[in-house]
């Protein structure tokens, strides 16, 4: 089913929004959520919750990208169980090496990933994705939004692991210095 009769569904209140999103999203929201979180039940919960979320969301959102709303709304469910957990082992490690991969190129991370929604960081980080090749963009979005492994990354598009993490760590110092030149604190 198109996103666009997906997304009347829930403005119609009809349940079958809430099947229909897992029909076509279910597999790729529990994939967000266990890439974060390591754990079949607790990435279940996220999925379910999600569901909620965006049940309660729509209306008054109408978003354009059905994929991409449910997306960031799994996505910040799962961080918010981590974080609840306080636990540095769960998703394999991955999350924790992701976040603090980024910490590195930007020192205030913490504080720019509490103020996510800023429409000043969106617009910049926006505009860093726009100037990458779509392999690097692809290659970015797999590590910081999905939170996949770096070997996970090098099957996924041919590439050895060294070659992702060179990659990775060229695209952090870009980032680093798209951040300054747009004026984003570090």
């Amino acid at each position: 089913m198109e996103d666009r009769r997906i997304v009347e569904l829930y403005l119609e209140r009809s349940e079958e929004a809430i099947l229909e999103t897992d029909i076509k999203y279910g597999r790729y929201c529990h994939r967000i959520a266990f890439n974060i979180l390591g754990n079949d039940e607790d990435s279940e919960e996220c999925v379910n919750d999600a569901y909620m979320r965006t049940w309660g969301s729509i209306p008054p959102n109408e978003p354009k990208s059905l994929s991409s709303f449910i997306g960031k709304i799994t996505r910040n469910l799962a961080l918010d169980k981590l974080r609840s957990k306080k636990s540095d082992k769960r998703g394999g490690g991955e999350t924790p090496l992701a976040l603090d991969e980024l910490s590195e190129c930007v020192s205030g991370f913490d504080e720019i990933s509490r103020r996510e929604d800023s429409a000043e960081i969106r617009e910049a980080l926006n505009g860093f994705l726009e100037g990458l090749n779509t392999v690097e963009r692809s290659v970015f979005m797999l590590r910081y939004w999905m939170m996949e492994p770096i070997d996970s990354i090098a099957e996924m598009k041919g590439m050895s692991s060294s070659k992702v993490t060179t990659m990775l760590f060229r695209m952090r110092n870009k980032l680093k210095k798209h951040f300054m030149k747009e004026g984003i604190p570090l």
